[in-house]
């Protein structure tokens, strides 16, 4: 799957053709398990807000390093992800996924697409990539850095764990050495680690009816220090991931 995605480097395409994939998946707990102890969640009756978009990964793999997905992988930006729930998913419930792509669009800084996987009807998670090919950087400053709530220390090796129990063993998160391949100082966390990590923080105190939106800003290097804070109002949820700059911005609704 990572040679398929390596040879991805050489597409030019301008649609988007490729067919939605699905399968049939069952929950190990012996990996659920593992995931939970890197992002930091408990054992519970109930599947993790984030874990099916782990479940869904190879899916999406398989359908974005396939025909018909215009972009190169390499060099692809996780720029945002939204995910919705109507109800949790039991751990030992059956799992029907589907992987689709849609909503090829303009970028000031290139082309957008989203990535949506749907897990039996009552999950869904969107992701939206870029593939950036110029333009200026987004307008009006940076939002004003909210009170820390908390203080997390994000060791160096987190990129490495999180790539185990997800299957993204994108370079950019394993090495220092690989990470400057691609123009990073040192390796950054996975952005759906970082979200996880947030959820994770407000584990039990989401209704379990939800839609969860965050947008991945400055990429977290790693080793680094951040502070995590939340907020509670009548809609619900606001909280971010700051260092020197905000790396998460994200919203529970």
């Amino acid at each position: 799957m990572l040679l398929r995605a390596a040879l991805t480097s050489f597409r030019r395409g301008e649609s988007l053709t490729a067919q939605p994939v699905s399968a049939s998946v069952d929950v190990s707990l012996e990996h659920l398990a593992a995931y939970n102890a890197v992002c930091g969640f408990g054992l519970r009756d109930a599947l993790p807000l984030t874990y099916p978009h782990v479940l869904g990964f190879p899916l999406q793999m398989r359908l974005m390093s396939g025909a018909g997905f215009p972009f190169p992988l390499p060099g692809l930006v996780h720029v945002a992800n939204r995910i919705t729930q109507s109800r949790p998913l039991a751990l030992d419930e059956p799992l029907e996924i589907t992987v689709s792509a849609r909503d090829l669009r303009p970028h000031p800084q290139g082309t957008q697409v989203d990535v949506v996987t749907s897990v039996s009807g009552v999950w869904a998670g969107v992701s939206t990539y870029l593939r950036r090919t110029g333009g200026p950087a987004g307008s009006g400053g940076e939002p004003r850095r909210p009170a820390g709530s908390a203080v997390w220390r994000v060791p160096a090796d987190i990129g490495r764990r999180y790539g185990a129990v997800s299957g993204d063993r994108n370079p950019i998160h394993l090495h220092p050495v690989s990470a400057k391949l691609f123009g990073f100082p040192r390796a950054i966390a996975h952005g759906m680690w970082t979200k996880a990590r947030c959820l994770a923080a407000l584990e039990g105190r989401l209704p379990e009816s939800v839609t969860v939106d965050v947008r991945f800003k400055k990429p977290l290097l790693i080793p680094g220090r951040v502070e995590f804070s939340a907020h509670e109002d009548a809609d619900g949820w606001e909280f971010a991931v700051w260092g020197k700059g905000p790396h998460l911005l994200g919203s529970a609704t």
